[in-house]
């Protein structure tokens, strides 16, 4: 399973950016989708979350601002980010994670992105 990330670059504060990440590979099924970030010199952290159902769960720095979304229709495996209002904090690289059914014995595995580096600064 791979997962390929996108939508990352430079942006004023105020402004926008959507990242978006792809699943490819042998895969069953997807269930949770989600989008952490690591800044320098600190630890990675929860930004979103989306379930298999579609129930979704922020970090309080971002709730009103970020909005998760995930397409698992014809096989697109996707999970996107809209980032809005960005702020200076912002800035740290992106990681995507998606937990896949591996089987229809209900193994699962946990599947991490590359990083997109998300930079906000005027």
């Amino acid at each position: 399973v791979q997962l390929q990330a996108s939508g990352g670059g430079l942006v004023q504060p105020g402004g926008s950016l959507r990242l978006s990440c792809a699943a490819s590979g042998s895969i069953f099924s997807i269930g949770a989708m989600g989008w952490y970030r690591q800044a320098p010199g600190k630890q990675r952290e929860l930004v979103a979350i989306i379930l298999s159902g579609g129930m979704t769960n922020y970090a309080d720095s971002v709730k009103g601002r970020f909005t998760i979304s995930r397409d698992n229709t014809k096989n697109k495996n996707t999970v996107s980010l809209q980032m809005n209002g960005l702020k200076l904090e912002d800035t740290a690289v992106y990681y995507c994670s998606v937990v896949v059914v591996l089987s229809a014995s209900g193994a699962l595995a946990p599947f991490w992105g590359q990083g997109t580096q998300v930079t906000v600064s005027s």
